[in-house]
């Protein structure tokens, strides 16, 4: 596998796209109007976004730190977004510079920027495919020309499920993760965060609202429904949790101070 796929898809600028959204909370500059609208108007409504965008960000590092100290040595990240220092290929290699990682997003802008996300050490190796994470079998088809997945894996969709609906005969998220996780040999590694109505209902109902007007669906869940994603895998200790206070250290202590963001974490091993 190339680096990069070779297509460069165009860019839909007609609609918001939930990457380019969270580059927006983030600071970032790689979104249209479009999504800036859409950005400001869930700002709006609910006021832990900004926190919550931040949170999620360091969930990743602290999750991804956690299980290369464990020895995983390969990471599969779906949903990956637009390249924000550290990405988490920076945070396995500090760990394990032979770290392999690919990343994965269907979104053009993305692909765009994957020569960033290829800046690895010398010793690991980075990839980035431009596949959907409903298209299992080829997003794992292109993910297996780097890694090995006979091997423990890392699998991490952070902030990505709560885009995935329930229904069967839809996107069928608890499948769609079923397959991938089947997919991984024992020993593996799932890292999750999703947003959740138990903490803040009102302003994530509004939020979900305005998601679902600008044409992109919304799915919070509650912490029964996103403890789900786990069965049958050990749950890493505190288990499933407000994101910030998923092994914190004295940064997430102070974002934990400035009040609640509604984001369930966890972190699971497949015995």
């Amino acid at each position: 596998m190339s680096g990069t796929d070779a297509a460069q898809p165009a860019v839909d600028t007609s609609r918001p796209h939930p990457a380019r959204v969270y580059d927006w909370w983030l600071g970032g500059k790689d979104n249209y109007p479009v999504d800036e609208e859409l950005a400001r108007r869930i700002l709006a409504v609910d006021g832990t976004v900004l926190r919550g965008a931040r949170a999620n960000r360091r969930f990743m590092q602290r999750a991804v730190r956690t299980v290369a100290e464990a020895g995983i040595r390969q990471f599969l990240d779906i949903g990956t977004g637009i390249p924000t220092e550290p990405n988490l290929h920076q945070v396995a290699q500090s760990v394990t510079p032979e770290a392999k990682v690919v990343y994965a997003d269907n979104d053009p802008i993305v692909l765009r920027h994957a020569e960033a996300l290829l800046r690895g050490t010398p010793e690991g190796s980075t990839q980035y495919v431009h596949a959907d994470v409903r298209d299992v079998d080829t997003l794992l088809s292109r993910a297996a020309d780097a890694l090995d997945l006979d091997r423990p894996v890392a699998l991490s969709l952070v902030a990505l499920t709560h885009y995935l609906g329930d229904d069967p005969e839809g996107d069928d998220v608890y499948g769609l993760l079923g397959r991938y996780v089947d997919a991984l040999a024992p020993g593996s590694y799932l890292i999750l965060s999703q947003v959740t109505p138990d903490l803040s209902p009102e302003a994530i109902e509004k939020a979900a609202d305005s998601f679902r007007r600008s044409g992109t669906p919304f799915h919070p869940r509650s912490l029964s429904e996103f403890s789900r994603f786990f069965a049958g895998l050990e749950l890493l200790g505190p288990g499933v949790i407000p994101v910030s206070g998923w092994r914190p250290e004295p940064a997430d202590v102070a974002i934990q101070a400035e009040g609640i963001v509604p984001v369930y974490a966890g972190v699971a091993r497949k015995p």
